[in-house]
């Protein structure tokens, strides 16, 4: 099992920037790609970005290209999304996820391709 930890999050201006962070303990080896993820009330949980361990394969939603840069420490065991120049819709919970499934290039993992999920950080834009 790996325990995901998600913090960085919080209230920004338009405009502004966070920088998430997942944090991975346990079976750390047992995955080989991480997502992130956000989820608006009363909406579905929707993609934002992902990247398997040897990073060289990094898909974005179309929403966050060019804004968002998922990137990872050399000892693997820490994601980040950096999130640049934030607009209200933004505004979202936002879950790291980990999948045993190594992404490939063209390839986007299904949702439930994702087996451990974090408990999600908070990302308010305001206007």
């Amino acid at each position: 099992q790996v325990q995901l930890v998600e913090s960085g999050g919080g209230l920004v201006q338009v405009g502004g920037s966070l920088r998430l962070s997942c944090q991975a303990s346990g079976r750390t080896l047992d995955f080989n790609t991480l997502g992130w993820f956000c989820q608006r009330p009363g909406k579905e949980r929707e993609f934002v970005a992902a990247m398997n361990w040897r990073g060289d394969i990094r898909p974005y939603a179309d929403s966050v290209q060019g804004r968002f840069k998922i990137s990872r420490n050399s000892a693997k065991d820490t994601v980040y999304l950096q999130m640049n120049d934030l607009k209200p819709e933004d505004t979202a919970l936002y879950y790291c996820a980990t999948s045993q499934i190594f992404l490939q290039r063209g390839q986007l993992l299904n949702i439930r391709d994702y087996d451990s999920w974090g408990q999600g950080t908070q990302v308010t834009v305001s206007s």
